[in-house]
């Protein structure tokens, strides 16, 4: 019997190319022109032209072979970039994005994404976990991820923010995920991270801000409860949304039922968020969202 020797193809590298600019014709035309000049192979294209503010957006998903590179994409795309006024990305779309996880002393959000991470439901690599107590530091050990405690007081911020940012650049970490992180963060630092840093709200904003949010939505007799992840912006909790979970409640629901409910709907929305933005779904408009999901 003859054995005849097969060679398995070689996968082809994964690209994403995202971009803004202002809406004309011919950028789909430019955009798809070049990457059939380059010998690329789109898998997955979305785009949305918006009529309030005049600007394009696109997502687009491709695969290229050898000898095509992320910097010879970048090298090559710029012009078109330029003609078209375009604020864009080529970025490897088969790379887990490092992300950093922030956390205080409410630890579901934490957990959830820990493990959705380890099982691959999440296309990212945790950094570390930064938070200003020590209450997870056993949790966050048992997934074999680095923690760091810093400590907050008023008068130490800066310099713990100043921490935060190092441990960032070392890490290359790419996002900043605040998983129920309860400190106010500078004006500074949220412009240093802007459109970087992901907050889970405990409510479907703009309601029921502040303290023991659940109790105000018991109190008022709320039908629906809900969580909003969003952009960190120097107005706080005022960040472009990204997504926003709901649930429909009765009026026999106690409040510690509330909390419980809300801890799984903040898990799902922020989940989520994580997710798109490390898939680079999501591109600025204003104080609003695209989210090709």
């Amino acid at each position: 019997m003859n054995e005849q020797s097969t060679s398995a193809a070689v996968p082809a590298d994964q690209y994403v190319l995202t971009l803004s600019c202002p809406d004309r014709k011919g950028i789909v035309h430019a955009v798809s022109s070049y990457l059939f000049m380059t010998g690329c192979n789109i898998e997955d294209s979305q785009q949305f032209g918006d009529h309030d503010t005049g600007l394009f957006f696109m997502r687009v998903h491709f695969s290229a072979d050898a000898p095509v590179t992320l910097e010879k994409l970048r090298a090559s795309f710029a012009a078109i970039g330029d003609s078209f006024q375009m604020d864009w990305q080529i970025n490897r779309g088969d790379e887990k994005m490092r992300i950093l996880l922030m956390v205080s002393k409410f630890g579901h959000c934490l957990n959830d994404l820990l493990f959705r991470a380890r099982i691959g439901a999440l296309p990212v690599e945790i950094a570390g976990v930064v938070s200003n107590h020590t209450d997870f530091a056993e949790l966050v050990g048992s997934y074999n991820v680095p923690f760091h405690h810093i400590p907050v007081t008023k008068d130490t911020k800066p310099e713990a923010e100043a921490r935060l940012l190092e441990i960032v650049r070392e890490e290359g970490v790419e996002l900043v995920v605040l998983a129920r992180y309860m400190q106010v963060l500078s004006d500074d630092l949220c412009k240093r991270l802007s459109g970087r840093i992901i907050n889970i709200h405990h409510s479907f904003l703009p309601s029921f801000k502040g303290a023991k949010p659940y109790h105000q939505a018991h109190a008022r007799g709320v039908k629906l409860i809900g969580a909003t992840a969003h952009y960190v912006t120097a107005d706080l909790d005022e960040g472009p949304i990204i997504e926003q979970e709901v649930e429909r409640v009765g009026h026999d629901v106690t409040p510690d039922q509330l909390v419980a409910i809300g801890r799984d709907v903040e898990c799902q929305a922020l989940a989520r968020a994580v997710k798109w933005h490390a898939e680079r779904r999501i591109l600025l408009n204003g104080r609003r969202t695209v989210v090709f999901a």
